[in-house]
């Protein structure tokens, strides 16, 4: 009987590496998008493009096209999906606008949320992973584009959103659920029309860039120094856990522990993908010059 049980865990403790082991990340690097394991290893180029965003189960990856547009000044950009195991690239069909970036899944795989231009402001899309059910998410009492970065709740129902001076919950028909104002939660902080919300892996907490408003000067930098803080959605309070001489942003929370981000370090002219711990320490380089980085789920 002892011989079964042992058996039993060896059995469940292999197939937890297993499982472990087939966890995937995605990011891009010089306008490519690349696929590896989870500690950066086996990195393959799946396509071309920006902002990609790995599914949960690691099949697919979501991006948005680069380019010129030929009628308008500015760029022209589509949303994307590469299949990781074939390498096909399907455009979505069906999205009324050519200026869209930024998608993220929603937990179960089955939609994406992103940032489109229409009506000459930046607003938030929905479209179901095939392309079809597109629709736009709006509220009639705030500007068009207070919805901006999205992220989705781990219910699959709602989603997390700012608009530089608020970070907002609102449901899929663009209530907002609750919201936050940067100025009462940050301290010395503001954020960008470029920074990242990650959701915790209970669903409790976001990860959130920010720029520092303290004087921090650094040589071959241009601009404030990037942080990264955690906000407890219950007690409505956002602590930095970065350290303050560090440049760190593009949080993607990998566990309930760790996060993904990257980090350009003094001398460096690039930033790298590293593996963090939830204090902000012991940062482990998984992958070099790649920014964006994105991992499936457990």
């Amino acid at each position: 009987m002892k011989q079964f049980i042992v058996a039993i865990f060896l059995c469940v403790a292999f197939s937890a590496l297993v499982n472990a082991a087939q966890r995937k990340i995605a990011y891009e690097r010089g306008e490519k998008i690349f696929v590896a394991d989870v500690d950066g290893t086996h990195s393959k180029k799946i396509a071309d493009g920006a902002l990609p965003e790995i599914s949960p189960d690691g099949t697919r990856v979501a991006f948005n096209t680069e380019g010129d547009a030929k009628n308008r000044p500015g760029p022209e950009r589509h949303i994307a999906i590469a299949d990781v195991a074939s390498g096909k690239v399907t455009v979505l069909p069906n999205i009324p606008s050519d200026n869209c970036f930024g998608p993220v899944w929603s937990p179960d795989g089955k939609q994406l949320a992103f940032s489109i231009m229409a009506d000459k402001a930046w607003q938030l899309g929905l479209v179901n992973a095939d392309g079809s059910g597109f629709r736009f998410v709006k509220n009639a009492e705030l500007r068009p584009e207070a919805f901006g970065a999205p992220e989705w709740a781990r219910d699959g129902k709602s989603i997390f959103c700012h608009d530089l001076d608020n970070i907002y919950h609102i449901d899929l028909d663009g209530n907002v659920l609750k919201k936050w104002e940067l100025s009462k939660i940050l301290t010395d902080a503001s954020m960008n029309g470029g920074d990242r919300l990650s959701i915790s892996p209970d669903g409790n907490a976001l990860l959130m860039d920010v720029d520092c408003g303290s004087e921090h000067e650094r040589k071959n930098w241009d601009g404030p120094q990037p942080a990264i803080e955690k906000l407890d959605l219950s007690a409505d309070k956002a602590v930095r856990i970065t350290g303050k001489d560090d440049y760190v942003w593009e949080p993607f929370w990998l566990s309930a522990n760790e996060f993904l981000c990257i980090i350009q370090k003094e001398k460096e002219n690039e930033a790298s993908i590293y593996r963090m711990s939830l204090d902000g320490k012991n940062p482990k380089l998984l992958v070099k010059h790649a920014r964006t980085p994105s991992a499936s789920a457990p």
